[in-house]
Formats: structure tokens, C-alpha cells, sequence
């Protein structure tokens, strides 16, 4: 469980501080669960992007702040 969690907690921390993330799509990263989150522009602009895509949002959400992800 260790190696995977902490390959997650990679994927989170790069997918967070991508200064590019139009050009690397990160936007389209989400939790195992569906919880839209780590996104450097905001969870607001990354479900923008992705309903601009025409991305299937079903299952998807945004956790309450403070949730544990």
C-alpha cells in the first residue's frame, strides 16, 4: 500500500504544479473515487475545461473542503 500511495501522492503534487496544464492536460486527472482535485488553476476552471471537452461528468465531484481525500 505504501508504494501506491505515495505514486498517488506523486501524480497529485505534479498534476497541482503544472504551469502548463493547457498544454499537458492535467485537468483530465481525477481521484480514484472521482473527486476532482489537484488542479494549480482551480477546481472552478478544471471542471470548466472538462465540460468543454465534453467530458462525461458523471460520478465526478468536487470533496468538501477539508475532506480527506
Amino acid at each position: 500500500a505504501g508504494k501506491k500511495r505515495m505514486s498517488a501522492q506523486a501524480v497529485g503534487g505534479a498534476v497541482g504544479h503544472n504551469p502548463i496544464s493547457i498544454i499537458i492536460p492535467c485537468h483530465r486527472v481525477v481521484g480514484s473515487t472521482g473527486s476532482l482535485t489537484g488542479y494549480a488553476g482551480g477546481i472552478a476552471k478544471k471542471v470548466k475545461l472538462l465540460e468543454l471537452e465534453g467530458a462525461n461528468m458523471t460520478g465526478l465531484f468536487v470533496p468538501t473542503k477539508g475532506a480527506a481525500l
